[in-house]
């Protein structure tokens, strides 16, 4: 989106009530993030996270809740019961074909929506008895543990958790942009302020090991792998695509045309990296609550970010899950069975069987540079971190977030302003002055 389409924005009636519903939602979803579930002391669980609970699945989940989890906020489960709900059924498509075929035509797929909303309850009463049973087991951060506290707080978790749900629904269908995401994306950005307040803390304190030439480093780095991810994000391997001329009956004619797919270099987007972190960090987790010394000392020698195993073994992971969610989302079968029945083919490859192994074939080939670019993604924070001994938390999941939904949602606001602009040239010769 240019910078002369930005005045434009509130001059659509339609987009305009789209952008203030969406934000309208945003603030309702921060004031909750900011109240704190009864009988929880906020400020014992923040310290543990902030101290102990480092490269857990707690700080993990932390990062998508938007700090509510942090906070014991009453929207501490945020949207991942409803992200979770939702991967489920992505992942049992290949395994259970009823779901596969049920996820092809509409009333499937209204179903399958129904049912993740089932199931997100259904995570949200676990999770909100596991933060309960959780927070009791911290030194002063429950005042009254016990069976009524395990009780109010799975109520209202779990209420909370559905109204985000909810929340995020709306978004989708009256606001702009996918409204989990928009969820997950606003939660990330929302820490670039105190972030910032406390780099630039850091800066002016004597001793502090972040100085200004460093600093300068690192915001280069910043602006080169933003560029470098949006550029990645919306790469893509185009294979070409000839539908021929056919006459459809009744005299009427279909031209031939000629298009292309779009293979995407990281068609898996963020979530090889959401499940590499996953799994790396469960020994970490395990060792801190059921471990003994030898344990935790294994956990705490060979499973952190100074740890070159935990490195390539990050990387490793990523790779296998580029291929792992790229196989599952996108099928090559598929694809060329509907080019077939659609007379169109690829130019050189015989139609059917043939056609699916070429695209399995481009596909495997531009899907390992896109794991190695996230693997560098995912790495950059870890790096910087270790070499300039700094904290920074720029890079990875969080980016990649950012990146693709603020492309996403650009994207769908510019089909606006083109939807309306063609529309007034139809309506009268001219751009719409309504």
């Amino acid at each position: 989106m240019t910078a002369p389409q930005i005045p434009n924005l509130f001059k659509v009636p339609e987009l305009k009530e789209k952008i203030l519903f969406t934000l309208l939602c945003l603030v309702v979803y921060r004031i909750g993030a900011h109240i704190v579930t009864p009988g929880v002391n906020a400020a014992a669980l923040a310290n543990y996270l902030q101290n102990q609970g480092q490269g857990t699945l707690f700080s993990l989940y932390d990062l998508f809740a938007g700090g509510t989890f942090a906070r014991a906020s009453i929207f501490a489960l945020g949207i991942m019961p409803y992200i979770s709900a939702s991967i489920v059924f992505q992942l049992a498509a290949p395994v259970f074909p009823v779901i596969e075929k049920m996820q092809r035509d509409e009333e499937g797929r209204k179903t399958i929506t129904q049912w993740t909303r089932y199931l997100t309850v259904l995570l949200c009463f676990f999770q909100a008895y596991g933060f309960a049973v959780f927070t009791e087991s911290l030194p002063n951060a429950v005042a009254d543990p016990g069976f009524g506290f395990r009780m109010t707080t799975v109520l209202t978790l779990s209420t909370g958790g559905v109204f985000v749900m909810w929340l995020g629904e709306q978004i989708t269908e009256r606001g702009l942009g996918n409204g989990a995401s928009l969820l997950i994306f606003f939660s990330i950005i929302e820490r670039i302020w105190p972030e910032a307040i406390r780099t630039v803390e850091e800066l002016t304190t004597s001793g502090s090991n972040i100085t200004i030439p460093k600093l300068i480093a690192v915001l280069a780095v910043m602006v080169a792998v933003v560029a470098l991810t949006v550029a990645v994000t919306v790469a893509a391997r185009r294979i070409p695509i000839q539908i021929p001329r056919k006459v459809m009956g009744r005299g009427r004619i279909r031209e031939g045309q000629k298009t292309f797919i779009p293979l995407r270099l990281n068609t898996a987007n963020v979530m090889p990296i959401v499940f590499a972190q996953s799994i790396i960090i469960v020994p970490g987790t395990i060792a801190q609550f059921i471990g003994g010394p030898s344990l935790k000392e294994f956990a705490s020698t060979y499973f952190n970010t100074n740890s070159p195993i935990y490195l390539v073994l990050l990387c490793v992971l990523i790779v296998f899950f580029s291929y792992f969610y790229t196989s599952i989302i996108f099928n090559p079968v598929d694809l060329a069975e509907n080019l077939k029945k659609q007379g169109g083919f690829i130019p050189g490859v015989k139609p059917g069987a043939p056609t699916a192994d070429y695209i399995d074939e481009v596909l495997s080939r531009i899907t390992l540079p896109g794991a190695l670019f996230l693997s560098a993604v995912a790495l950059i924070p870890i790096v910087i971190s270790n070499g300039l001994h700094m904290p920074f938390g720029f890079g990875g999941t969080a980016l990649l977030i950012v990146v693709g939904v603020g492309l996403d949602t650009v994207q769908q606001i510019q089909q606006h302003l083109i939807l309306r602009q063609y529309d007034g040239f139809m309506r009268g010769g001219g751009p719409s002055r309504r």
